[in-house]
């Protein structure tokens, strides 16, 4: 019996410039679409998560930007009085841009005691002693930490405010990651003092039984009238408005990933098309040797399978180990969505690998089993 693999990498190897080639288109390909796939990823669990279904962000009414929503501080204690609702976080955001961004530097000043209730940090480097006692004080994501080079004890600067960085950390929510947490009134005073009393946004947390749409309304009618009035969304649909042009992008990016597979599929299919041409009478020979044709059609599946599975593993293991050490996020308009490799996606890439070149396999294995053998021994 011919034994599959060691005449499989034979093959392989007989033409290592076009396996080369089909291998490295592959693996090109599918990082692409481990690339799209964690940006995707971090987009739904940033607009999906149970916890931010259940929490209510209260923002200026027809303001966007986080420097154009101002809300009057008093507002988080008129709001904490509403039946249903468990605790009221005031929120200063100021951000380096608006607009879309890889490199987006997002401070969220918060009350200090609240902080550390509302925010599931785990601290990698620092302390919150520190945190608590320094005014200045700031605990910082470790993927823009990693980005900008920033350490424990360091100040860092943007624009007019200069922090003290007194802790690093991480989260559950990798786009958390990416925020800059320091205390309230200190960024209220680094903004002038026509901040002072002033937030960007309100973060209303609310009790299990609580109706978020009646809440939301609720709040949104108590200060129509007011100074300043309000618009009120789940903290999931808030981030998903705020990143509607953002999440478009991402969305078509989608067929992106589709693109990718389909471009494996046509460069495995025409490499092992070419590899079954160069083997007429290969194959014929073996068939008279007593070799039945499912076995050459299972030769010619496996070689494609091989280059593709290959590719793909190449290529998935070089996306999430980049992504991984990058830590990469996009952001606008002060919210940001982290690139989250996962093993999830990398199964999922893995067995798109096996599946497109089982597919590109098929048709040259047909073709080669069915060969007529004298036919197959005059081709020159």
């Amino acid at each position: 019996m011919l034994p599959l693999a060691p005449y499989v990498l034979k093959g392989l190897w007989r033409h290592r410039n076009r396996t080369l080639l089909t291998v490295s288109g592959s693996a090109v390909a599918l990082f692409v679409f481990c690339c799209v796939g964690s940006v995707q990823r971090g987009l739904a669990r940033l607009t999906e998560d149970q916890a931010a279904l259940r929490t209510l962000i209260v923002f200026q009414e027809n303001r966007f930007c986080p420097a154009s929503s101002k809300l009057p501080e008093d507002y988080a204690r008129a709001t904490a009085k509403l039946a249903g609702v468990k605790e009221v976080v005031p929120i200063k955001v100021l951000t380096n841009n608006c607009r879309a961004s890889l490199d987006v530097v997002v401070f969220h000043g918060m009350p200090p005691q609240q902080l550390r209730a509302a925010r599931d940090l785990k601290l990698v480097a620092g302390g919150w002693d520190s945190f608590a006692t320094r005014t200045d004080g700031a605990m910082v994501g470790q993927a823009v930490a990693k980005r900008r080079g920033i350490q424990v004890g360091e100040r860092f600067t943007m624009g007019e405010v200069t922090v003290h960085v007194v802790g690093i950390f991480r989260s559950a929510v990798a786009a958390e990651e990416s925020y800059i947490y320091t205390h309230l009134d200190f960024l209220q005073r680094a903004q002038g003092s026509s901040s002072v009393g002033t937030v960007t946004q309100l973060e209303v947390q609310l009790s299990e039984q609580a109706n978020p749409d009646q809440i939301a309304a609720a709040i949104d009618a108590q200060f129509q009238s007011g100074p300043v009035a309000t618009t009120t969304r789940s903290k999931g649909l808030f981030q998903r408005d705020t990143l509607a042009d953002l999440a478009e992008l991402i969305g078509f990016a989608h067929w992106l990933g589709y693109a990718c597979v389909g471009l494996v599929l046509a460069l495995v299919a025409t490499t092992t098309v070419m590899a079954v041409q160069d083997r007429i009478q290969e194959h014929a020979v073996l068939q008279t040797l007593g070799v039945r044709p499912g076995r050459i059609f299972r030769l010619v599946l496996a070689e494609s399978m091989l280059q593709s599975i290959a590719g793909g593993g190449l290529g998935i293991g070089a996306g999430l180990a980049l992504l991984a050490w990058g830590r990469f996020a996009v952001g606008a308009e002060g919210v940001t969505i982290a690139f989250e490799p996962s093993l999830d996606l990398a199964l999922t890439g893995a067995i798109v690998s096996a599946v497109v070149g089982l597919l590109a396999g098929i048709a040259p294995g047909w073709q080669a089993a069915r060969s007529e053998i004298v036919h197959a021994l005059r081709q020159a």
